[in-house]
Protein backbone atom coordinates (compact mmCIF):
# COMPACT_ATOMS: atom_id res chain seq x y z
CA UNK A 1 0.00 0.00 0.00
CA UNK A 2 1.46 3.26 -0.88
CA UNK A 3 0.31 7.17 -0.18
CA UNK A 4 1.52 10.03 -1.39
CA UNK A 5 3.40 12.96 0.75
CA UNK A 6 2.95 16.66 0.44
CA UNK A 7 5.87 17.18 -1.83
CA UNK A 8 5.02 14.33 -4.08
CA UNK A 9 6.91 11.44 -2.85
CA UNK A 10 5.80 8.21 -2.35
CA UNK A 11 5.15 6.68 1.16
CA UNK A 12 5.18 3.11 1.45
CA UNK A 13 3.25 1.66 3.66
CA UNK A 14 5.08 -1.20 6.38
CA UNK A 15 4.13 -4.80 5.40
CA UNK A 16 3.47 -7.39 8.14
CA UNK A 17 6.22 -9.90 9.48
CA UNK A 18 5.91 -13.43 8.37
CA UNK A 19 6.23 -14.92 12.30
CA UNK A 20 4.19 -17.86 11.85
CA UNK A 21 5.85 -21.33 10.79
CA UNK A 22 4.24 -24.65 10.82
CA UNK A 23 3.87 -24.83 14.89
CA UNK A 24 3.23 -21.75 15.45
CA UNK A 25 0.28 -22.15 12.98
CA UNK A 26 -1.36 -25.43 14.20
CA UNK A 27 -1.29 -23.91 17.73
CA UNK A 28 -2.64 -21.08 16.31
CA UNK A 29 -5.49 -23.42 14.43
CA UNK A 30 -6.29 -25.42 17.34
CA UNK A 31 -6.91 -22.96 19.83
CA UNK A 32 -8.80 -20.75 17.62
CA UNK A 33 -11.43 -23.76 17.18
CA UNK A 34 -11.01 -25.06 21.00
CA UNK A 35 -12.52 -22.59 23.35
CA UNK A 36 -15.75 -21.34 24.17
CA UNK A 37 -17.93 -23.99 22.42
CA UNK A 38 -16.80 -26.68 23.78
CA UNK A 39 -16.61 -25.38 27.37
CA UNK A 40 -20.33 -23.34 27.13
CA UNK A 41 -22.25 -25.35 24.53
CA UNK A 42 -21.59 -28.90 25.36
CA UNK A 43 -25.05 -28.97 27.88
CA UNK A 44 -27.12 -26.82 25.43
CA UNK A 45 -26.50 -29.30 22.43
CA UNK A 46 -27.26 -32.45 25.27
CA UNK A 47 -30.59 -30.68 25.75
CA UNK A 48 -31.54 -30.92 22.19
CA UNK A 49 -30.22 -34.03 20.91
CA UNK A 50 -29.77 -36.38 24.42
CA UNK A 51 -27.44 -38.69 24.77
CA UNK A 52 -26.23 -39.03 21.71
CA UNK A 53 -24.56 -35.23 22.14
CA UNK A 54 -20.93 -36.55 20.38
CA UNK A 55 -23.03 -36.91 17.26
CA UNK A 56 -24.00 -33.61 16.94
CA UNK A 57 -20.00 -32.23 16.93
CA UNK A 58 -19.25 -35.16 15.04
CA UNK A 59 -21.08 -34.07 11.89
CA UNK A 60 -20.04 -30.60 12.15
CA UNK A 61 -16.66 -31.67 11.96
CA UNK A 62 -17.59 -33.15 9.23
CA UNK A 63 -19.25 -29.97 7.16
CA UNK A 64 -15.98 -28.09 8.48
CA UNK A 65 -13.38 -30.14 7.08
CA UNK A 66 -15.34 -30.28 3.46
CA UNK A 67 -15.41 -26.89 3.68
CA UNK A 68 -12.02 -26.41 5.31
CA UNK A 69 -10.78 -28.09 1.76
CA UNK A 70 -12.29 -25.27 -0.33
CA UNK A 71 -10.02 -22.78 1.88
CA UNK A 72 -7.15 -24.80 1.10
CA UNK A 73 -7.76 -24.30 -2.44
CA UNK A 74 -8.21 -20.68 -1.92
CA UNK A 75 -5.63 -20.06 0.00
CA UNK A 76 -2.87 -21.53 -1.05
CA UNK A 77 -4.37 -19.91 -4.32
CA UNK A 78 -4.39 -16.24 -3.12
CA UNK A 79 -2.53 -16.45 0.37
CA UNK A 80 -3.44 -12.62 1.05
CA UNK A 81 -5.08 -11.36 4.65
CA UNK A 82 -8.56 -10.81 3.86
CA UNK A 83 -9.69 -14.68 3.20
CA UNK A 84 -13.49 -15.11 2.19
CA UNK A 85 -13.88 -11.38 1.23
CA UNK A 86 -10.95 -11.85 -1.17
CA UNK A 87 -12.31 -14.64 -2.95
CA UNK A 88 -15.57 -13.30 -2.90
CA UNK A 89 -14.39 -10.48 -4.71
CA UNK A 90 -11.91 -12.17 -7.34
CA UNK A 91 -14.85 -14.42 -7.98
CA UNK A 92 -18.19 -12.14 -8.37
CA UNK A 93 -16.12 -8.28 -8.69
CA UNK A 94 -19.10 -6.99 -7.39
CA UNK A 95 -17.68 -4.67 -4.33
CA UNK A 96 -21.05 -4.58 -2.16
CA UNK A 97 -20.89 -8.32 -2.29
CA UNK A 98 -17.49 -8.15 -1.03
CA UNK A 99 -17.87 -6.01 1.44
CA UNK A 100 -21.37 -7.41 3.13
CA UNK A 101 -19.56 -11.14 3.41
CA UNK A 102 -16.14 -9.63 4.55
CA UNK A 103 -18.95 -7.55 7.14
CA UNK A 104 -20.32 -11.26 8.49
CA UNK A 105 -16.55 -12.56 8.53
CA UNK A 106 -15.41 -9.99 10.77
CA UNK A 107 -18.91 -9.84 12.61
CA UNK A 108 -18.72 -13.05 13.15
CA UNK A 109 -15.01 -12.84 14.92
CA UNK A 110 -16.70 -10.19 17.29
CA UNK A 111 -19.67 -11.84 18.35
CA UNK A 112 -17.53 -14.76 19.14
CA UNK A 113 -14.83 -12.64 21.06
CA UNK A 114 -17.72 -10.47 22.90
CA UNK A 115 -19.13 -14.02 24.50
CA UNK A 116 -15.88 -15.21 25.03
CA UNK A 117 -14.96 -11.91 27.44
CA UNK A 118 -18.46 -12.33 29.03
CA UNK A 119 -17.67 -16.10 29.88
CA UNK A 120 -14.27 -15.02 30.61
CA UNK A 121 -16.25 -12.36 33.23
CA UNK A 122 -18.60 -15.33 34.51
CA UNK A 123 -15.78 -18.28 35.22
CA UNK A 124 -13.83 -15.40 36.96
CA UNK A 125 -16.51 -14.65 39.73
CA UNK A 126 -17.19 -18.48 39.83
CA UNK A 127 -13.20 -19.48 40.32
CA UNK A 128 -12.54 -16.65 42.72
CA UNK A 129 -15.74 -16.35 44.50
CA UNK A 130 -16.82 -13.24 43.17
CA UNK A 131 -20.18 -12.95 42.67
CA UNK A 132 -20.16 -10.43 40.08
CA UNK A 133 -23.41 -8.34 39.34
CA UNK A 134 -24.44 -8.68 35.64
CA UNK A 135 -23.22 -4.97 35.82
CA UNK A 136 -20.05 -6.45 37.23
CA UNK A 137 -19.47 -9.17 34.79
CA UNK A 138 -20.17 -6.60 31.99
CA UNK A 139 -17.45 -3.97 32.89
CA UNK A 140 -14.68 -7.22 33.86
CA UNK A 141 -15.57 -7.97 30.29
CA UNK A 142 -15.41 -5.02 28.87
CA UNK A 143 -11.60 -4.58 30.71
CA UNK A 144 -11.08 -8.00 29.19
CA UNK A 145 -11.27 -6.84 25.59
CA UNK A 146 -9.10 -3.68 26.40
CA UNK A 147 -6.14 -6.39 27.74
CA UNK A 148 -6.90 -8.36 24.32
CA UNK A 149 -7.05 -4.75 22.23
CA UNK A 150 -3.31 -4.01 24.10
CA UNK A 151 -2.15 -7.65 23.61
CA UNK A 152 -3.19 -7.37 19.56
CA UNK A 153 -1.30 -3.80 19.32
CA UNK A 154 1.84 -4.94 20.58
CA UNK A 155 2.12 -7.16 17.65
CA UNK A 156 1.43 -10.96 16.03
CA UNK A 157 4.57 -12.49 17.50
CA UNK A 158 3.62 -11.42 21.01
CA UNK A 159 -0.38 -12.51 20.22
CA UNK A 160 0.74 -15.61 18.89
CA UNK A 161 2.86 -16.33 22.09
CA UNK A 162 0.24 -15.77 24.32
CA UNK A 163 -1.94 -17.82 21.95
CA UNK A 164 0.14 -20.84 22.93
CA UNK A 165 0.32 -20.36 26.30
CA UNK A 166 -3.55 -20.21 26.60
CA UNK A 167 -3.86 -23.00 23.70
CA UNK A 168 -2.06 -25.67 25.88
CA UNK A 169 -3.99 -24.35 28.53
CA UNK A 170 -7.03 -25.13 27.49
CA UNK A 171 -6.18 -28.15 26.00
CA UNK A 172 -5.08 -29.16 29.55
CA UNK A 173 -8.57 -28.41 30.33
CA UNK A 174 -10.01 -30.58 27.81
CA UNK A 175 -7.84 -33.40 28.66
CA UNK A 176 -8.81 -33.29 32.24
CA UNK A 177 -12.39 -33.98 31.45
CA UNK A 178 -11.62 -37.27 29.42
CA UNK A 179 -9.01 -38.49 31.64
CA UNK A 180 -11.63 -38.13 34.40
CA UNK A 181 -14.10 -39.71 31.87
CA UNK A 182 -11.73 -42.74 31.19
CA UNK A 183 -10.89 -43.21 34.88
CA UNK A 184 -14.93 -43.17 35.75
CA UNK A 185 -15.94 -45.48 32.96
CA UNK A 186 -12.78 -48.19 33.94
CA UNK A 187 -13.80 -47.67 37.69
CA UNK A 188 -17.52 -48.62 37.03
CA UNK A 189 -19.14 -44.91 37.74
CA UNK A 190 -21.58 -42.90 35.14
CA UNK A 191 -23.62 -44.57 32.39
CA UNK A 192 -22.01 -45.45 29.35
CA UNK A 193 -25.02 -46.52 27.75
CA UNK A 194 -26.54 -43.31 27.36
CA UNK A 195 -24.20 -42.76 24.50
CA UNK A 196 -26.43 -44.69 22.01
CA UNK A 197 -29.66 -42.64 23.71
CA UNK A 198 -31.58 -39.98 21.65
CA UNK A 199 -33.84 -37.54 22.22
CA UNK A 200 -36.34 -38.13 20.38
CA UNK A 201 -39.40 -35.57 18.71
CA UNK A 202 -42.09 -37.29 17.67
CA UNK A 203 -40.17 -40.67 16.73
CA UNK A 204 -37.82 -38.61 15.09
CA UNK A 205 -33.71 -38.15 15.83
CA UNK A 206 -32.76 -36.60 12.40
CA UNK A 207 -34.33 -33.54 13.18
CA UNK A 208 -33.27 -32.96 16.83
CA UNK A 209 -29.19 -34.12 15.39
CA UNK A 210 -29.65 -31.30 12.97
CA UNK A 211 -31.39 -28.45 15.43
CA UNK A 212 -28.27 -29.39 17.48
CA UNK A 213 -25.63 -29.70 14.74
CA UNK A 214 -26.41 -25.65 13.89
CA UNK A 215 -25.10 -25.41 17.41
CA UNK A 216 -22.57 -27.49 17.61
CA UNK A 217 -21.34 -25.77 14.77
CA UNK A 218 -20.19 -22.79 16.48
CA UNK A 219 -17.26 -24.80 17.94
CA UNK A 220 -15.87 -25.92 15.40
CA UNK A 221 -15.73 -22.50 13.65
CA UNK A 222 -12.49 -20.92 13.83
CA UNK A 223 -10.21 -22.72 11.26
CA UNK A 224 -11.44 -20.26 8.93
CA UNK A 225 -9.75 -17.51 11.04
CA UNK A 226 -6.12 -19.00 9.44
CA UNK A 227 -6.11 -17.80 6.14
CA UNK A 228 -6.77 -14.27 7.35
CA UNK A 229 -3.05 -14.86 9.08
CA UNK A 230 -1.52 -15.91 5.73
CA UNK A 231 0.51 -12.59 4.94
CA UNK A 232 2.15 -13.35 8.46
CA UNK A 233 2.43 -17.14 8.06
CA UNK A 234 6.23 -17.97 6.38
CA UNK A 235 5.54 -20.47 3.08
CA UNK A 236 1.51 -20.57 3.27
CA UNK A 237 1.42 -22.36 0.31
CA UNK A 238 3.33 -25.16 1.53
CA UNK A 239 2.08 -25.50 4.83
CA UNK A 240 -1.52 -24.43 4.82
CA UNK A 241 -2.41 -27.84 3.70
CA UNK A 242 -1.04 -29.97 6.15
CA UNK A 243 -1.54 -28.24 9.18
CA UNK A 244 -5.15 -26.96 8.44
CA UNK A 245 -6.38 -30.80 8.14
CA UNK A 246 -4.12 -31.75 11.00
CA UNK A 247 -5.60 -28.82 13.33
CA UNK A 248 -9.53 -30.08 12.38
CA UNK A 249 -8.69 -33.70 13.14
CA UNK A 250 -7.22 -33.28 16.49
CA UNK A 251 -9.63 -30.94 17.75
CA UNK A 252 -12.67 -33.32 16.19
CA UNK A 253 -11.24 -36.23 18.37
CA UNK A 254 -10.86 -34.37 21.57
CA UNK A 255 -14.56 -33.01 20.95
CA UNK A 256 -16.13 -36.74 20.76
CA UNK A 257 -13.64 -37.94 23.83
CA UNK A 258 -14.98 -34.76 25.63
CA UNK A 259 -18.87 -35.30 24.51
CA UNK A 260 -18.27 -39.08 25.41
CA UNK A 261 -16.69 -38.24 28.97
CA UNK A 262 -19.29 -35.75 29.76
CA UNK A 263 -22.59 -37.79 28.88
CA UNK A 264 -21.06 -40.91 30.67
CA UNK A 265 -20.92 -39.29 34.19
CA UNK A 266 -23.54 -36.83 33.68
CA UNK A 267 -27.16 -36.82 32.13
CA UNK A 268 -28.21 -34.93 29.48
CA UNK A 269 -31.14 -32.81 31.23
CA UNK A 270 -28.93 -31.81 34.02
CA UNK A 271 -25.74 -31.13 31.42
CA UNK A 272 -27.83 -28.66 29.99
CA UNK A 273 -28.56 -26.42 33.17
CA UNK A 274 -26.55 -23.57 33.50
CA UNK A 275 -23.07 -22.25 31.52
CA UNK A 276 -20.38 -24.83 33.02
CA UNK A 277 -21.04 -28.01 32.05
CA UNK A 278 -17.47 -28.86 31.91
CA UNK A 279 -17.18 -28.21 35.57
CA UNK A 280 -20.33 -30.66 36.05
CA UNK A 281 -18.62 -33.29 34.87
CA UNK A 282 -15.53 -32.99 36.62
CA UNK A 283 -17.33 -32.84 39.75
CA UNK A 284 -18.94 -35.75 39.12
CA UNK A 285 -16.36 -38.26 38.16
CA UNK A 286 -13.57 -36.76 40.50
CA UNK A 287 -15.45 -35.25 43.31
CA UNK A 288 -12.17 -34.10 44.69
CA UNK A 289 -10.65 -32.48 42.54
CA UNK A 290 -10.24 -28.88 43.40
CA UNK A 291 -13.07 -27.44 41.22
CA UNK A 292 -11.77 -23.50 41.21
CA UNK A 293 -8.47 -24.83 39.24
CA UNK A 294 -10.68 -25.91 36.48
CA UNK A 295 -12.60 -22.93 36.53
CA UNK A 296 -9.46 -21.03 36.22
CA UNK A 297 -8.01 -22.88 33.40
CA UNK A 298 -12.24 -22.42 31.57
CA UNK A 299 -10.97 -18.66 32.19
CA UNK A 300 -8.46 -18.57 29.96
CA UNK A 301 -9.65 -21.00 27.49
CA UNK A 302 -12.50 -18.24 26.63
CA UNK A 303 -9.92 -15.98 26.54
CA UNK A 304 -7.98 -17.15 24.06
CA UNK A 305 -10.81 -17.53 21.93
CA UNK A 306 -11.39 -13.78 21.99
CA UNK A 307 -7.59 -13.22 21.72
CA UNK A 308 -7.64 -15.31 18.39
CA UNK A 309 -11.18 -13.91 16.88
CA UNK A 310 -10.36 -10.40 17.72
CA UNK A 311 -7.07 -11.05 15.79
CA UNK A 312 -8.57 -12.24 12.70
CA UNK A 313 -11.24 -9.52 12.92
CA UNK A 314 -8.66 -6.89 12.78
CA UNK A 315 -6.74 -8.77 9.67
CA UNK A 316 -9.23 -8.69 7.83
CA UNK A 317 -10.50 -5.25 8.26
CA UNK A 318 -6.63 -4.52 7.37
CA UNK A 319 -6.59 -6.87 4.51
CA UNK A 320 -10.25 -5.11 2.92
CA UNK A 321 -8.74 -1.54 3.61
CA UNK A 322 -5.61 -2.73 1.60
CA UNK A 323 -8.12 -3.26 -1.57
CA UNK A 324 -9.83 -0.01 -0.91
CA UNK A 325 -13.32 -1.75 0.17
CA UNK A 326 -13.00 -0.17 3.28
CA UNK A 327 -11.50 3.42 3.85
CA UNK A 328 -7.87 3.24 3.78
CA UNK A 329 -7.90 4.80 7.33
CA UNK A 330 -8.09 1.27 8.41
CA UNK A 331 -5.36 -0.51 6.12
CA UNK A 332 -2.55 2.04 8.48
CA UNK A 333 -0.03 -0.02 10.29
CA UNK A 334 1.62 1.51 13.26
CA UNK A 335 5.56 2.13 11.88
CA UNK A 336 7.10 0.75 15.66
CA UNK A 337 4.72 -1.82 16.09
CA UNK A 338 3.99 -3.07 12.84
CA UNK A 339 0.58 -3.50 13.22
CA UNK A 340 -3.22 -2.22 12.08
CA UNK A 341 -3.68 -0.19 15.07
CA UNK A 342 -6.80 1.65 13.51
CA UNK A 343 -8.48 -1.50 12.42
CA UNK A 344 -7.73 -2.55 15.69
CA UNK A 345 -9.60 0.00 17.70
CA UNK A 346 -12.58 -0.16 14.89
CA UNK A 347 -12.79 -3.95 16.05
CA UNK A 348 -12.45 -3.19 19.67
CA UNK A 349 -15.36 -0.40 19.98
CA UNK A 350 -17.63 -3.14 18.13
CA UNK A 351 -16.70 -5.40 20.52
CA UNK A 352 -17.71 -2.91 23.10
CA UNK A 353 -21.00 -2.60 21.80
CA UNK A 354 -21.55 -6.55 22.00
CA UNK A 355 -20.25 -7.29 25.24
CA UNK A 356 -22.61 -4.01 26.92
CA UNK A 357 -25.60 -4.55 24.84
CA UNK A 358 -25.79 -8.12 23.34
CA UNK A 359 -26.87 -11.40 24.71
CA UNK A 360 -25.32 -14.44 26.04
CA UNK A 361 -23.92 -17.61 24.62
CA UNK A 362 -26.49 -19.64 23.30
CA UNK A 363 -27.53 -16.15 21.13
CA UNK A 364 -23.89 -14.95 20.03
CA UNK A 365 -22.53 -18.26 19.24
CA UNK A 366 -25.56 -19.10 17.38
CA UNK A 367 -25.59 -16.20 15.53
CA UNK A 368 -21.99 -16.40 14.56
CA UNK A 369 -22.19 -20.27 13.32
CA UNK A 370 -25.28 -18.79 11.38
CA UNK A 371 -23.36 -15.91 9.62
CA UNK A 372 -20.29 -18.22 8.86
CA UNK A 373 -22.35 -21.06 7.55
CA UNK A 374 -23.44 -18.12 4.72
CA UNK A 375 -20.06 -17.19 4.43
CA UNK A 376 -19.31 -20.88 3.95
CA UNK A 377 -21.65 -21.40 1.31
CA UNK A 378 -20.43 -18.57 -0.56
CA UNK A 379 -16.64 -19.68 -0.20
CA UNK A 380 -17.86 -23.23 -1.72
CA UNK A 381 -19.06 -21.48 -4.87
CA UNK A 382 -16.05 -19.39 -5.04
CA UNK A 383 -13.84 -22.14 -5.21
CA UNK A 384 -16.09 -23.64 -8.33
CA UNK A 385 -16.21 -20.37 -9.99
CA UNK A 386 -12.66 -19.43 -9.75
CA UNK A 387 -11.36 -22.56 -11.50
CA UNK A 388 -11.00 -20.35 -14.76
CA UNK A 389 -8.71 -18.12 -12.85
CA UNK A 390 -4.94 -19.66 -13.34
CA UNK A 391 -2.34 -18.54 -11.17
CA UNK A 392 1.56 -19.16 -11.91
CA UNK A 393 2.32 -21.20 -8.59
CA UNK A 394 1.60 -24.38 -7.69
CA UNK A 395 -1.17 -24.60 -5.21
CA UNK A 396 -3.62 -27.45 -3.43
CA UNK A 397 -6.96 -28.16 -5.34
CA UNK A 398 -10.22 -29.64 -3.51
CA UNK A 399 -12.19 -32.44 -5.41
CA UNK A 400 -15.20 -30.87 -7.46
CA UNK A 401 -17.70 -33.32 -5.86
CA UNK A 402 -16.40 -31.68 -2.31
CA UNK A 403 -16.86 -28.14 -2.91
CA UNK A 404 -20.27 -29.13 -4.30
CA UNK A 405 -21.47 -30.64 -1.06
CA UNK A 406 -19.89 -28.44 1.07
CA UNK A 407 -22.34 -25.36 -0.68
CA UNK A 408 -24.94 -27.60 -0.11
CA UNK A 409 -24.74 -28.71 3.53
CA UNK A 410 -23.81 -25.13 4.73
CA UNK A 411 -26.93 -23.63 2.94
CA UNK A 412 -28.90 -26.55 4.38
CA UNK A 413 -27.51 -25.75 7.98
CA UNK A 414 -28.70 -21.85 7.39
CA UNK A 415 -32.15 -22.37 6.61
CA UNK A 416 -34.76 -22.49 9.54
CA UNK A 417 -36.22 -25.69 8.86
CA UNK A 418 -32.80 -26.99 11.30
CA UNK A 419 -34.73 -25.54 14.08
CA UNK A 420 -32.58 -22.75 14.88
CA UNK A 421 -33.56 -20.35 17.00
CA UNK A 422 -35.55 -17.17 15.17
CA UNK A 423 -33.44 -14.58 17.67
CA UNK A 424 -30.48 -15.59 15.60
CA UNK A 425 -31.98 -14.45 12.28
CA UNK A 426 -32.62 -11.00 14.14
CA UNK A 427 -29.53 -10.42 15.62
CA UNK A 428 -27.76 -11.24 12.38
CA UNK A 429 -30.18 -8.89 10.41
CA UNK A 430 -29.11 -6.07 12.34
CA UNK A 431 -25.86 -6.98 12.03
CA UNK A 432 -25.85 -7.01 8.63
CA UNK A 433 -28.20 -3.69 8.35
CA UNK A 434 -25.15 -2.71 9.81
CA UNK A 435 -23.07 -3.54 7.43
CA UNK A 436 -25.21 -1.82 4.75
CA UNK A 437 -24.68 1.74 6.37
CA UNK A 438 -21.07 1.18 6.84
CA UNK A 439 -21.17 0.53 3.06
CA UNK A 440 -22.65 3.53 1.85
CA UNK A 441 -20.39 5.68 4.30
CA UNK A 442 -17.28 3.80 2.51
CA UNK A 443 -19.03 4.94 -0.96
CA UNK A 444 -18.90 8.36 0.41
CA UNK A 445 -15.58 8.40 1.54
CA UNK A 446 -14.01 7.03 -1.10
CA UNK A 447 -15.44 9.60 -3.38
CA UNK A 448 -14.37 12.66 -1.64
CA UNK A 449 -11.05 11.09 -1.53
CA UNK A 450 -11.07 10.23 -5.18
CA UNK A 451 -10.48 6.73 -4.74
CA UNK A 452 -12.30 3.62 -6.28
CA UNK A 453 -12.16 0.29 -4.79
CA UNK A 454 -9.28 -2.12 -6.55
CA UNK A 455 -9.39 -5.48 -7.72
CA UNK A 456 -7.30 -7.47 -5.80
CA UNK A 457 -3.65 -8.24 -6.47
CA UNK A 458 -0.92 -10.42 -6.13
CA UNK A 459 2.27 -9.13 -6.20
CA UNK A 460 2.94 -10.48 -2.42
CA UNK A 461 2.57 -14.35 -3.11
CA UNK A 462 5.85 -15.45 -2.79
CA UNK A 463 7.36 -12.66 -1.06
CA UNK A 464 8.90 -13.12 2.54
CA UNK A 465 8.87 -10.22 4.92
CA UNK A 466 11.01 -9.79 8.08
CA UNK A 467 10.75 -12.64 10.87
CA UNK A 468 10.74 -11.74 14.89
Amino acid sequence: MTDVTANGQTKVEPSLHRVMGPWLLLLFIVGDILGTGIYALTGQVAKQVGGVVWLPFLVAFIVAVITAFSYLELVTKYPKAAGAALYTHKAFGIHFVTFIVAFAVMCSGITSSSTASRAFAANMSHAFGFNFSTTGITIVGLAFMAIVAAVNFRGVGESVKANVLLTCVELTGLLIVIFVGLWAISAGQGDVSRITQFNTVDGSFIWPVIAATTLAFFAMVGFEDSVNMAEETENPTKIFPKILLAGLVITGVIYVLVSISAITLVPPEQLGEGETPLLKVVSAGAPNFPLWIFGFITMFAVANSALINMLMASRLVYGMSRENVLPAVLGKVHATRRTPYIAIAFTTLLAFGLITFVGGVPQLGGTTALLLLCVFTVVNVCVLILRKDKVEHSHFRTPTPLAILGALSCAFLVGPWTGRNPEQYTIAGVLLAIGIGLWVVTVLVNRATGVKPSDPTMEDIGGTGPVN
